[in-house]
């Protein structure tokens, strides 16, 4: 029992990293109905960026991860304006080369400022645990404790700033008909730029979440990023409640598969997961199954 409830603590908080990311997924996708295939890069950039504060410019981890937060979120606008708005009238599969493209320069760039190699990253608990119960009892990750914390406190501010802030009921209303939206005076590109800005900074706190638990490499965004994209289809495709289901759904059944299963096939249950979804509920968890009519 105590084995298995570590192994559930421990998805759920690698599900929470899959639910931020493919929230960033499912902004871009309910904004401008893109997939951003650089979103998982967003989460390299956070690592890189919280190592180079922390471990080489000396600053304190808790000043650092708010710097980190914003400093992605401008490099969003930043890919906004160069990498979406120049292509915005080329077609939906231009754009999304054009997001792939961008990826492989994130990824380039790292390796040519930090290195290739992995580079380790402990802030801001350390290797410490917390034991319940006794020597034989629950032993606790302190960083997953704080993944959790985060998540559940963003995915709460994220309900309030989309239901009663201004900005996000035009969001919302711009993501539901943005030519209505733009009859009605909603300003559509400055809402996308945002957008972009928001889902680089979910990103980028994945990163600086999951850096204490992995190396930080030019790579470690990657598998990340193909695991929320399979979260933000089981979840429900363009549905933020869905995006979070389905992220803790993909950690959930990735930890448990890798326990009790095999470990060596821990990334191949995650499409494994999506294929089954495609087969029995394409609409995924929480999606709503729509028909078209003649």
């Amino acid at each position: 029992m105590v084995i298995l409830l570590q192994l559930l603590f421990s998805g759920l908080a690698m599900g929470s990293i899959y639910a931020l990311v493919a929230l960033g997924f499912t902004l871009l996708i309910n904004s401008v109905n893109i997939v951003n295939l650089a979103q998982g890069e967003f989460v390299m950039l956070g690592g890189f960026l919280i190592y180079t504060l922390v471990t080489l410019w000396g600053w304190p981890f808790w000043l650092s991860f708010p710097v980190v937060i914003v400093g992605a979120g401008i490099f969003g606008l930043l890919f906004e304006r160069l990498g979406y708005r120049p292509l915005k009238d080329t077609g939906v599969v231009t754009i999304i080369v054009g997001t792939l493209g961008l990826s492989v320069f994130m990824k380039n760039m790292a390796v040519n400022i930090w290195g290739a190699l992995p580079l380790p990253f402990s802030e801001p608990f350390g290797r410490r645990m917390l034991v319940l119960g006794g020597e034989n009892g629950l032993r606790l990750v302190p960083q997953h404790l704080l993944i959790l914390g985060l998540t559940a406190a963003l995915v709460i501010g994220l309900h309030y700033f989309f239901r009663f802030t201004r900005i996000g009921v035009m969001m919302r209303a711009a993501a539901q008909d943005q030519v209505a939206a733009r009859l009605m005076g909603v300003p559509f590109y400055r809402l996308t730029a945002l957008t972009f800005a928001l889902a680089a900074a979910l990103g980028a706190l994945a990163g600086v979440l999951l850096a204490p638990t992995f190396f930080i490499t030019a790579e470690m965004g990657t598998m990340v990023g193909i695991k929320a994209f399979v979260a933000t289809i089981v979840g429900g495709w363009g549905s933020i409640p869905g995006a979070i289901a389905g992220g803790l759904t993909v950690g959930l059944i990735e930890a448990l598969s890798a326990a009790y299963l095999s470990s060596k096939y821990k990334d191949v249950f995650a499409f494994l997961i999506l294929i089954v979804f495609l087969l029995f509920r394409p609409q995924g968890i929480l999606g709503e199954k729509t028909t078209e009519r003649a």
